[in-house]
């Protein structure tokens, strides 16, 4: 059994964003990237399965500018057996990104593709519901622990009022919560490894993808801060405040 895990690179996320002055967008320079958290989960869960005997092959894919070869090379340290890169400088939005990769299983012929939730920088969260519905497969989202075996997958979800354990058929989508394992980390001989894994970089135009944006950015701007808070001398004093200043009741 293939599984594909896409991984994305965005701003590391012990980095505080900065907006830029002309507020088009965020401020990428000198900036530490990383993998996505959600992406690491989902590697490290690809590569238990296959150490466990049900995954004879993981396979990395991203997509985006060249730069995304570190983030492949990081997800092959921990395990992955080669890597995809679709090469591209569009800014790529999840429609586009599904559609990346529904021509990439097109080609590969996995049986399950496993991916973060959603990735911190748009949190989007709309991508593998996406790339379920582009390739007409099952789908298990927020995933907190996942069997597969009979050519079906038994997928714990995290949702509002708990967890919900569903039983979907292969070939399927899961997308990772936070709960569902803790990534290793990579050790310097795996990382010396990676760098002689196979890593094949494609074009969208090499898998007939048309990536052009359809959404525009209109304004980047930080959240307000918050006013100091205040202390209340009783229970009439808050209920009053909450009533008449802050509105709420």
């Amino acid at each position: 059994m293939k599984i594909l895990v896409p991984v994305k690179r965005v701003v590391d996320y012990n980095v505080k964003v900065r907006v830029k002055s002309d507020g088009t967008g965020v401020d990428l320079a000198n900036v530490k990237m990383s993998m996505n958290p959600f992406d690491e989960i989902a590697i490290e869960e690809a590569v238990r399965l296959r150490e466990a005997g049900v995954a004879t092959e993981v396979v990395a894919v991203s997509c985006g500018v060249t730069a995304c070869q570190e983030t492949l090379r990081t997800a092959m340290a921990i395990g992955a057996d080669r890597s995809i890169l679709v090469e591209t400088d569009v800014e790529l939005q999840p429609l586009a990104v599904a559609k990346l990769l529904k021509a990439v299983a097109d080609k590969e012929a996995p049986q399950v593709f496993i991916l973060g939730k959603q990735a911190i920088d748009d949190d989007a969260n709309q991508t593998g519901q996406m790339l379920a519905a582009l390739l007409g497969w099952s789908q298990a989202t927020f995933a907190s622990k996942v069997v597969i075996a009979d050519g079906k997958a038994t997928v714990t979800r995290e949702i509002d009022g708990g967890l919900e354990t569903i039983e979907v058929s292969l070939p399927t989508v899961i997308t990772t919560d936070l709960r569902l394992n803790e990534p290793r980390y990579a050790t310097l001989p795996n990382i010396m490894k990676a760098k002689k894994k196979p890593m094949d970089i494609l074009k969208p135009a090499d898998l007939g993808v048309d990536v052009t944006p359809r959404l525009t950015t209109v304004k980047v701007s930080e959240p307000p801060k918050r006013s100091a808070g205040v202390k209340v001398a009783d229970v009439a004093t808050l209920v009053e405040k909450l009533k008449n200043e802050a509105k709420v009741i």
